[in-house]
């Protein structure tokens, strides 16, 4: 089937798409029902697409009916049938060899019910009455219809089970014997399809004839392209030597020496296949393994091949590591320039044969600005940066680029608008408020940071402090200092006992870098002097109330008495 394939995609070779239609279902339509269980499944052909993939699921996008093949042309026949009442979704992905497929999004059918058990098979290899079969023979038969799995009986005499007993060989079409064949013998085999409802009726038995044992087939040598040719054309024809008594061929071709991403496992039978649309100037890996019906050739090796032009990656034969002809670009994607220091100048410090600078408009289209390593840009917008190697192969020279998109703005250093000191029970929580044309980020008591995006900072110690606010495209740094308002020796000038756990309590706060004070008692008053509250310093503090009862706004007095028996007097304010 694959070489029909390639023959389908050569005569497709010089087409090529960059925004590609999927293509309509028809038949089975979407949403059909009651579908026969042996339908082939058609779609339109796309123009442009070499070949497609398909895959059946019990899902959108799933594969546990069918996982991904190739498709002969734009239609598919399962080899084993369709699941009887079952919704099967089919999902169709666009095939190239130069660019990346296309997966197409799922449609579904529905398929009929079963109404009988199956009708019986015939075997296909050998055929029946066959003679002179290799001892290490598979068998393989025909689908049958609404056919679940299959039971396989082997014998030397008619009917016989001494080989193989009704063994269920499940819902495939081939069966291969754990052991060879006895030689030069009659073999019987009995083939019994079955499904849900029953097993077919009737079904007898068929026979070959086995000859003396042969040998596996030797492994071949490439013709074309020999084992390390360069400048291999994009759309070659691969041949290799035919081997006598090879039945065909198993070729993989991948990008690296492990990989199966060209052709996985495909069966030719003849020694020669065209291939399309080879990616430029890469290296491949091609197997090509004989069988016959005794085995597979064994201990095959590897051979590789470049294709011409392009700018790589491919194999360097003498390192044995794949070369990158385009320059590796280390390249932001943003530039920030600081108002009213005149035009931005960028230099690359890529390694390049050569560069370009282009302005990209609002519709998208280019102009070069510079071919050189150095750029001025004197307005704010989107530019391309392009840095280039080039190589020569047979006479052309070509480049290979590499590209950063990039963008352009304006900053500015920050102005500090307010800054607010909340206090908590015991420390500050600060929000910075920053307005100007820039991206900031804020830092407290260092301009060597660290600094971070929040502008709020909590559990700060009560004291002076220096708050930075930085742009972050390095137009500078603003600052501000605050200083906490206290009374005397540690203690509020107000506080808002409202419930937001902000500063809802009146408590001492110890003075950063003085010695520890101690209190015995801190006693306070109303303004007419009645005594209120006592609190101990290791205590939340006041809440602003009196025997349960919410004191009102005011100027309060207080009264503390240190371990040395020294008294502060001091006011302070309740605010509601």
């Amino acid at each position: 089937m694959l070489n029909r394939i390639f023959i389908l995609l050569a005569l497709l070779v010089g087409f090529s798409i960059w925004a590609q239609d999927c293509p309509s279902p028809v038949y089975p339509a979407n949403g059909a029902t009651n579908v026969p269980l042996d339908a082939t499944i058609d779609w339109e052909s796309v123009d442009g697409v070499p070949s497609y993939n398909i895959t059946l699921g019990t899902s959108p996008g799933n594969d546990d009916i069918l996982s991904t093949q190739f498709a002969n042309g734009s239609s598919y026949a399962p080899p084993f049938g369709l699941p009887a009442n079952t919704t099967i979704y089919v999902t169709i992905t666009l095939f190239f060899f130069d660019k990346p497929n296309i997966t197409c999004p799922s449609y579904s059918f529905t398929t009929e019910s079963l109404t009988a058990p199956p009708n019986c098979t015939q075997i296909i290899n050998p055929m029946n009455n066959a003679v002179n079969i290799n001892p290490n023979t598979n068998i393989s038969w025909s689908y049958v219809y609404a056919a679940t799995g299959y039971n396989i009986s082997l014998g030397t005499t008619p009917g016989g089970t001494e080989l193989l007993n009704n063994f269920d060989a499940g819902n495939t079409l081939t069966y291969n014997p754990t052991a060879d064949l006895p030689p030069e013998t009659i073999i019987y085999v009995t083939i019994i399809p079955y499904n849900a409802l029953g097993e077919a009726m009737g079904c007898t038995y068929q026979q070959f004839t086995t000859r003396a044992e042969s040998e596996i087939p030797d492994c071949t040598n490439i013709i074309y392209p020999l084992n390390g040719e360069t400048n291999v054309p994009l759309s070659p024809v691969l041949e290799w030597f035919a081997v006598p008594d090879a039945t065909g061929y198993i070729v993989t071709i991948g990008t690296t020496p492990t990989g199966t991403d060209i052709l996985n496992s495909s069966t030719f039978y003849t020694n020669s296949t065209p291939v399309v649309n080879f990616e430029p100037n890469k290296t491949f890996f091609i197997t090509i393994v004989p069988f016959n019906d005794a085995g597979q050739a064994e201990g095959c090796t590897q051979t590789s091949f470049t294709t011409l032009l392009g700018c790589g990656p491919f194999l360097d034969f003498d390192t044995g590591e794949y070369v990158i002809i385009n320059p590796e670009i280390d390249f932001p994607s943003t530039f920030s320039s600081c108002e009213n220091d005149g035009p931005l100048v960028i230099n690359s410090t890529d390694i390049a044969e050569g560069f370009r600078w282009y302005q990209i408009d609002q519709f998208e289209n280019e102009s070069l600005i510079s071919d050189t390593n150095e750029v001025t840009i004197t307005k704010n917008g989107r530019y391309r940066y392009e840095a280039y190697n080039t190589v020569s192969q047979n006479g052309n020279t070509i480049e290979c680029p590499s590209t950063q998109v990039f963008e352009v703005v304006s900053s500015e250093m920050a102005t500090i608008d307010n800054i607010i000191t909340e206090l908590t029970v015991s420390s500050l929580r600060i929000t910075v408020i920053a307005s100007g044309n820039g991206d900031y980020e804020y830092s407290i008591d260092n301009m060597d940071g660290p600094y971070s995006d929040n502008n709020v900072f909590n559990n700060i110690a009560p004291g002076s402090h220096i708050l930075y606010v930085r742009d972050k495209n390095g137009c500078g740094i603003a600052q501000q200092k605050i200083t906490q308002d206290l009374t005397v020796e540690g203690f509020p000038k107000f506080f808002t006992p409202n419930g937001d756990s902000i500063n809802d309590y009146w408590q001492f706060i110890q003075p950063i870098g003085s010695e520890e004070i101690i209190f015995k008692s801190i006693r306070i008053f109303d303004r007419y002097g009645k005594f209120i509250k006592q609190i101990s310093q290791y205590s939340l503090g006041w809440d602003g109330s009196l025997a349960g009862h919410r004191l009102p706004s005011g100027d309060y007095w207080f009264l503390a008495i240190d371990d040395s028996n020294r008294e502060i007097k001091g006011h302070f304010t309740l605010k509601r």
